[in-house]
């Protein structure tokens, strides 16, 4: 069962559904919350996200056998994201981590949380490790900026884009001009009970409206750009959620493999949809080059500079010159793609000159 949301009943509110089932999809003027959000003049309702703890002094070095993420120096307050894989790489969770020096934070879609929790208590056998669902008692609120006047509030702060400690870039474009730099993102944790005083008299965007400066940055969510094939190296988040030097865990030969000799057999791409139509394509919509079906859409939204934007991912073959057309039922939409996973991503070694940028 969803639980709604005490801001919804600000004035305006109207419920998102989906994955943001129980928070405001957008308070009356979405173009409006969208620019006052950029802006940091605006916080986002994202009480309807997964929080799951994980307290006890072998925490850290637990987690960090089973997982993609270097764990084991994270500082209290320090932010960092980690993925949980298959035997096969594949993306099983995808968790926003801080630390306070007593408890991990993970922060997590909704339907992740009951699920995740669930894996790691198999998974703990006689550490000292205790995992709780507390997604009932806290709340998460997301901004533009760090909010002065909840400095005593937990927050992670978004890596993206920036490639960390043992990541590497799959993209086209440096670090110092990714377009995820115009999108800085912090989530805070709230007790559920304090909420609605802790808002207060502060401007609310709706969801629409951070998953539009989302979809912009870039960044991509789980449940949406991913399925149940995704690798990492797909979705470029070696940048953010794995270190490729740590010691072993689930899934991690794939990743090594596919980073170090092969190719990544899809790639998130950037499309920038033809706005003349007033609609916008359907999420699961066709991707397509002529007659040919190369992959689906993932994300879709309407940014109040760029107009309707969308995430998708497609074949790895598909040339980055390629005009592409987004097909919703019968509905076609001409849509221009920017490259956020480079075509020829992976295959390191060897590999003496190219754009891919390297560990750090």
């Amino acid at each position: 069962m969803t639980i709604k949301s005490p801001l919804l009943s600000r004035p305006g509110a109207v419920e998102a559904g989906g994955a943001d089932a129980g928070v405001a999809s957008h308070y009356g003027e979405p173009l409006r919350e969208q620019r006052a959000l950029a802006a940091g003049a605006a916080v986002v309702d994202l009480s309807h996200r997964g929080v799951v703890t994980v307290s006890g002094p072998d925490r850290l070095s637990w987690l960090n056998t089973l997982s993609s993420q270097q764990l084991t120096g994270l500082a209290p307050g320090q932010s960092t994201e980690l993925l949980l894989l298959s035997v096969q790489g594949r993306i099983e969770f995808d968790a926003r981590v801080v630390d306070d020096g007593g408890t991990t934070w993970l922060i997590v879609e909704a339907a992740e949380a009951a699920p995740l929790a669930e894996w790691l208590n198999r998974m703990k056998f006689m550490l000292r490790v205790e995992i709780r669902d507390v997604s009932d008692d806290w709340a998460v609120l997301g901004s533009t900026l760090r909010i002065p006047e909840w400095s005593a509030l937990q927050v992670w702060e978004d890596p993206w884009p920036h490639v960390g400690a043992g990541g590497y870039s799959y993209a086209v474009v440096g670090e110092d001009s990714h377009p995820g730099l115009e999108r800085p993102w912090f989530e805070y944790l709230v007790p559920a009970a304090g909420l609605e005083a802790t808002v207060g008299e502060r401007p609310l965007a709706g969801v629409w409206a951070a998953e539009a400066l989302r979809i912009a940055a870039w960044r991509p969510r789980w449940g949406a750009e991913t399925d149940d094939k995704t690798i990492p190296h797909e979705l470029d988040l070696l940048r953010t959620a794995v270190h490729l030097n740590k010691g072993c865990y689930k899934g991690q030969e794939t990743v090594a493999r596919v980073h170090n000799l092969g190719h990544p057999p899809r790639r998130l791409v950037f499309l920038q949809l033809d706005g003349s139509q007033h609609t916008m394509p359907a999420v699961g919509s066709e991707v397509r080059v002529g007659e040919r079906k190369v992959g689906t859409v993932t994300s879709v939204a309407q940014h109040y500079e760029m107009g309707p934007v969308a995430l998708a991912v497609v074949k790895r073959s598909v040339a980055p010159e390629e005009v592409l057309t987004v097909l919703d039922g019968d509905e076609p939409y001409t849509a221009a793609q920017e490259v956020i996973v480079a075509p020829d991503a992976g295959q390191v070694v060897g590999r003496q000159t190219g754009f891919l940028r390297g560990t750090r």
